[in-house]
């Protein structure tokens, strides 16, 4: 009797339930949020940056929130030249095959890192057969040759180029890197050159980080408008956007908005991540030779995020999208620098070892719920 009773009981529940879920007999359906590249279409491009793994398919459930959650691809290291052109005679596509590939099977606009950077690019370009300085135009010709190699394999497939990054100090003035010791401080111009030859139809920039310094944006206007004054054409100004949960200021950001677009400049925010950890001995922005000794006072959440950091950080990513909303018109695109906190750079800079969690998917590939409704709220 008890048995039957219960069994009565959850039918009736299962019923009631039935009836309350429908409405003029129509089912509710419980609505999933939207993909950010569907949130934001119309908008802007969201984009990430992607590894190896991920570009290849070992990576499957990367490959997988990759293709459901964005519409842009950066490549974190493989187009970079150490990479790509590790030996005077010897190109390395493979990887970068990959990474166009995925791009293009997916429908993905496809932007290329980097041509010409101060970093990761082998001693081998700088000098002859015999180790000794390349003259100037001897490294215009190797410049010329990578560039119309790499340019030109993927024309009309990878749609943006970073020409040319992080060649400025943060008071604005040129960064004494050997392309500009050897070159002089036409390199820029001359990069910017050679990659609209090599694609006329792709879109250009430059990339650097902490445009949010005022001297450091007036150096990198005064770069674009001397390209642009050659008849050279630049698409946007790319802001590394590696913030933290305080700084810059939200005001800040919007100067290098509000600052690129008087000077008739778009801006694609390119590297965004934000940092929950506290700060290396006032270190900031993105100069990879930066390092710092590890301490554990730099490296409080090694057991997991608090709840209450967690809204912090979705606070400051809400803040940031409601910012790139207001000035949609002038933001190309957006893109996370990293899909997984697993996948973050940040993990091993200023300091080596340390556990962050600057990014939209954990390192469980799961979404922080509270940061995608934050951006996802500033589209209602």
């Amino acid at each position: 009797m008890k048995k039957g009773y219960t069994f009565f009981t959850l039918f009736l529940l299962a019923v009631c339930c039935s009836v309350l879920s429908c409405n003029n007999g129509v089912q509710k359906k419980t609505t999933a949020p939207l993909a950010l590249k569907d949130a934001f279409t119309g908008k802007f491009y969201v984009g990430v940056a992607i590894n190896r793994k991920q570009a290849t398919g070992q990576d499957i459930k990367g490959q997988q929130l990759i293709k459901q959650q964005f519409n842009s691809l950066s490549p974190e290291n493989d187009l970079k030249w150490q990479n790509i052109h590790p030996e005077r005679s010897r190109y390395a596509f493979d990887a970068a095959d990959a990474y166009v590939k995925l791009g293009t099977d997916s429908g993905m606009f496809i932007i290329g890192h980097t041509l010409v950077w101060h970093s990761q690019t082998p001693d081998w370009v700088f000098e002859d057969a015999q180790g000794k300085p390349l003259t100037r135009d001897a490294l215009l010709k190797v410049m010329q040759q990578h560039i119309a190699t790499v340019v030109g394999r993927y024309k009309g497939r990878i749609k943006g180029w970073d020409v040319v990054n992080e060649a400025l100090n943060d008071d604005g003035t040129m960064r004494d890197s050997k392309w500009r010791s050897i070159i002089g401080d036409d390199f820029i111009e001359k990069a910017f050159e050679f990659a609209h030859a090599a694609d006329p139809d792709a879109e250009l920039y430059y990339n650097d980080y902490n445009l949010y310094k005022p001297e450091k944006r007036a150096g990198a206007i005064a770069i674009i408008n001397r390209i642009k004054a050659k008849g050279i054409p630049v698409a946007a100004v790319g802001e590394q956007a590696h913030y933290g949960l305080v700084y810059p200021a939200l005001a800040e950001v919007e100067r290098v908005l509000t600052d690129f677009i008087k000077a008739g400049i778009d801006v694609n925010f390119t590297e965004l991540d934000i940092s929950v950890l506290p700060d290396a001995q006032g270190v900031d922005g993105a100069d990879v030779s930066n390092a710092v000794r590890y301490d554990d006072k730099l490296n409080p959440y090694t057991d997991g995020l608090p709840d209450k950091v967690q809204q912090e950080l979705a606070k400051r990513y809400g803040s940031l999208f409601a910012l790139f909303m207001k000035y949609q018109d002038n933001v190309g695109r957006v893109t996370f620098w990293g899909l997984t906190d697993e996948d973050s750079w940040l993990n091993n800079w200023p300091v080596r070892g340390r556990t962050n969690y600057p990014l939209l998917f954990d390192r469980n590939y799961e979404i922080k719920v509270p940061v995608q409704q934050e951006i996802l709220g500033v589209t209602r």
